[in-house]
């Protein structure tokens, strides 16, 4: 009878930038990471002071201290400086959500524009609607966005529009708009389209940016469909977060959970590699299922909620997108 293999001890590494001008997110992020492998000895804390050469100095200390696993950095700067350090010897799990990443050869971990807006479109599709206007302010989220919903257009059937409003300026009017319009940021852009969409008949779209949940703005956003990550897994993390930790978390300490939790995942296992990280087919995580690919990318199924009064219902579920 063949031994049942032991559990990995080789510590995983967490690079954050806990000074500079992103220190409360990098805390955020450590707290959120201890919830899922609390052992200090398991998990080695890196302060990357949130430059570039700080990311590149923390990577060398978790080779110095042979961690098998880099989870982090933050920032997409940071992460070329951050694989070459690390020069192969363990994979990085990047939490920026700028998909050019991965041509450093590090994972993708962020939930990206394209992830987000693929799943809301094909929601969408099944609805019916086949006629989008996708209204950004410019900023690289809304032109990200605008961007994937323009290359679904075939595989969906679906007309886009790609509309620039320029901050501050005026979102167009109802008539002008199709089947569909799509906010692929948040903030007054979307409470303004939500505004000139009210009682039209034309459906409204978001993203996990437009989340907002103020009485005014979910009386605004009734009715609208958003993609999210997953609100009932999400709910789970946050409680566990505010009773150990306090306060609330926000989505980029829930990525910083989940890689430290697939981490501990693959240690019992005595997978703790590049290998083992793309074997598993999904892991189920506070924002929602996912599995790695081998060009770097994540596959996440994303929620489809429908604001209304009392809050965000869970409608669907939009998978790997």
């Amino acid at each position: 009878m063949l031994a049942a293999k032991k559990a990995d001890k080789r510590p995983i590494a967490l690079l954050v930038p806990l000074t500079g001008a992103h220190s409360a997110l990098g805390l955020s992020m450590q707290r959120a990471a201890m919830l899922a492998e609390n052992t200090p000895r398991l998990l080695q804390v890196f302060d990357t002071g949130g430059t570039p050469a700080g990311a590149q100095a923390a990577a060398l200390a978790a080779m110095k201290a042979k961690c098998a696993m880099v989870l982090g950095p933050l920032l997409a700067a940071e992460a070329g400086p951050v694989v070459q350090a690390v020069a192969g010897r363990a994979p990085v799990i990047c939490f920026s959500n700028d998909p050019a990443v991965r041509s450093t050869g590090a994972f993708v971990m962020g939930i990206t524009a394209t992830q987000v807006t693929g799943a809301v479109l094909r929601y969408a599709r099944t609805r019916g609607i086949r006629r989008v206007a996708v209204i950004g302010d410019g900023n690289p989220w809304a032109t990200a966005a605008a961007t994937a919903a323009e290359a679904l257009q075939g595989e969906l059937n679906m007309a886009v529009q790609r509309i620039e409003v320029l901050p501050g300026g005026v979102v167009p009017n109802a008539g002008d708009a199709p089947d569909a319009v799509m906010i692929p940021g948040g903030g007054e852009t979307m409470m303004a389209a939500a505004r000139n969409l009210k009682g039209s008949g034309i459906q409204l779209l978001g993203t996990v940016q437009a989340l907002d949940h103020r009485p005014a703005s979910l009386e605004l956003l009734d009715g609208a469909w958003l993609a999210s990550p997953d609100p009932v897994a999400f709910g789970a993390f946050a409680g566990a977060y505010e009773g150990r930790m306090g306060g609330a978390p926000g989505a980029i300490a829930a990525l910083a959970y989940d890689a430290a939790a697939i981490c501990r995942q693959l240690r019992e296992k005595s997978t703790l590699d590049r290998a083992g990280l793309l074997a598993e087919p999904a892991y189920e995580a506070a924002t929602g299922p996912l599995r790695f690919r081998e060009d770097g990318s994540v596959a996440r199924d994303m929620a489809i909620v429908v604001a209304g009064p009392n809050g965000y219902e869970k409608v669907a579920m939009s998978r790997g997108a």
